[in-house]
């Protein structure tokens, strides 16, 4: 009897223990702060296991754009203000791992947009970045936008979702002019009004869960 109770116990315990999923931060050649904005990915990735309940590692990876490692990962996050290189090794992988079902987020900290646009071009050069419209599902996941939300001003252009569409499907949201993921960072970084990071932070949300759906 001893034993069987055991054996039940166990049993259950396995049963409830989901595995957590990791993402990362995609780290590029070129010179430009990959790094910026880190405590953006974390914060979102606490909002998103509070509010949608995903159940995500609380401390994103690191991985390189020709690792093999990149595999690994439903979704990886990439960021900065300068230039961008993707070397062949790196075209080959980044391509293999979003026609693959892999996600890339591309957040533009301002500056990025010239360089992301031509290394992009590398990967897909039969393809453009489009315009996302918003009766598309990322804008309606767990939250609805009718707009990508501005967090911060730069050029005083409106802020846009840009998407790579391969055979149909989004494996590349862009948002552009409008720094979610500086809206992500922690508080005291930018001093953001509450509602604003919030609006930031639904809309990573969106971003995660459909990368992780899709």
């Amino acid at each position: 009897m001893k034993r069987l109770f055991l054996f039940i116990t166990i049993l259950l315990i396995s049963i409830s223990v989901v595995t957590a999923q990791d993402v990362a931060i995609l780290r590029y050649d070129g010179g430009g702060d990959w790094y910026a904005n880190p405590t953006s990915v974390p914060n979102l990735i606490k909002f998103a296991n509070k509010n949608i309940h995903t159940v995500i590692n609380e401390k994103p990876k690191t991985v390189t754009t020709n690792s093999p490692e990149l595999f690994n990962y439903p979704i990886v996050f990439m960021t900065g203000h300068g230039n961008v290189f993707f070397d062949e090794d790196a075209v080959e992988n980044l391509r293999d791992y979003l026609i693959s079902g892999g996600f890339l987020h591309i957040s533009d900290n301002y500056g990025i947009d010239v360089y992301i646009r031509r290394e992009m071009k590398k990967v897909f050069p039969e393809l453009e970045f489009q315009e996302i419209p918003y009766t598309h599902p990322i804008y309606h996941q767990a939250y609805d936008f009718k707009k990508i939300p501005k967090i911060h001003e730069h050029d005083n252009k409106p802020a846009q979702g840009f998407g790579i569409f391969y055979k149909g499907k989004l494996v590349v949201f862009y948002d552009y002019q409008c720094d979610l993921s500086d809206g992500w960072e922690d508080l005291e970084m930018h001093h953001d009004p509450p509602e604003i990071r919030e609006q930031a932070l639904k809309m990573g949300a969106n971003i995660i869960y459909y990368s992780f759906t899709n």
